[in-house]
């Protein structure tokens, strides 16, 4: 486990973490989001005792983080925010380095790195300055020097960055495999990547956690959190919102698109047979999928959509960070 215990960092009179709380276990990947200055990186600083807290502390496999920060050290793999390196060196040379500063020598050095850069494809680079490679390359490098010891607790602060589309996804399936057995921690912006990657998020503002919960406990914040969205013909529009706002746990009803269709060459429009996209806003805690299905069926109306709405992550993501709605 990785506990964090009422840790802080102060930076004069700038308050970048602000007495934050929370543990991770094993298999679990935790997503830690925010916006830029946020604190995330702050927290991974400290947790990884690259910087020291002003206040509070952090245990990994229940070593503290200021008492005993060299067992911290071993039993991680840090990669920093835009994953420095010594670029003057190969890409080998510095992970054959990377090895034996973690305790490796002789063939099985040897072994680790060539696993780890198979791992990472790395291969083709293998002799190539560090320095001279794309961002999308150095960021594999990063990758590799983190996992090269196979380590129980990973953090990993923005590991998708630079990466093109397809080396996004290849680094998620690995993170997603390590994080069956590892502790992961990982930084980002980016909410596809929560979603995509993490079992839990922690969303921070301001140096605070603001939430904490799965991807879909999230999600269950939204306003859009199990709305219907329903594309309609065959009925009036003003009538059919009329009717649907009256439907057993409908809130209000909204209309998103709204467009005519024509009768015959000479563009008559028929108001009965209107195409529509409305939006339909449950009660707070209102299941309404079931009535309003029932409801429409009873209308015959010609149905095109029917879709129950998980909820926005972007949506709760920018009310909690920007001032709106609290936890």
């Amino acid at each position: 486990m990785i506990a964090v215990q009422s840790l802080s960092r102060h930076f004069g009179s700038i308050k970048a973490v602000d007495d934050i709380s929370f543990s991770v276990n094993k298999g679990e990947i935790l997503g830690f989001l925010g916006p830029n200055g946020a604190g995330k990186s702050t927290t991974m600083k400290m947790i990884t005792t690259f910087l020291a807290p002003t206040s509070g502390t952090a245990t990994v496999d229940g070593f503290d983080i200021l008492e005993q920060p060299l067992e911290v050290r071993s039993r991680i793999g840090y990669l920093p925010e835009s994953s420095p390196s010594y670029k003057d060196m190969n890409v080998f040379d510095f992970l054959m380095f990377a090895a034996e500063v973690r305790g490796f020598d002789g063939d099985e050095r040897l072994k680790k790195v060539k696993d780890i850069m198979e791992t990472c494809n790395l291969k083709e680079v293998a002799y190539q300055q560090i320095d001279t490679l794309s961002k999308g390359y150095r960021q594999r490098v990063g990758f590799a020097q983190a996992f090269l010891h196979d380590p129980d607790y990973l953090i990993l602060d923005e590991p998708t960055d630079g990466l093109d589309p397809n080396q996004k996804q290849e680094v998620r399936n690995l993170i997603k495999r390590m994080g069956q057995e590892k502790c992961i921690i990982l930084s980002t912006h980016i909410l596809e990547e929560v979603e995509a990657v993490c079992t839990r998020a922690i969303i921070i503002g301001e140096g605070k956690i603001v939430a904490d919960g799965s991807p879909e406990e999230l999600r269950s914040k939204s306003q859009l959190h199990g709305a219907i969205t329903l594309d309609v013909a065959g009925a009036n529009l003003e009538s059919a919102i009329a009717e649907l706002e009256k439907v057993q746990g409908v809130d209000r009803v909204e209309k998103l698109i709204a467009q005519d269709s024509q009768k015959d060459n000479n563009d008559k429009k028929d108001e009965d047979n209107e195409l529509a996209r409305l939006r339909i806003f449950p009660m707070c805690g209102k299941s309404i999928a079931h009535d309003v299905a029932n409801f429409v069926h009873s209308k015959k109306w010609v149905v095109d959509g029917f879709t129950v709405e998980k909820g926005d992550l972007n949506e709760v993501f920018y009310n909690l960070t920007k001032g709106g709605a609290k936890q």
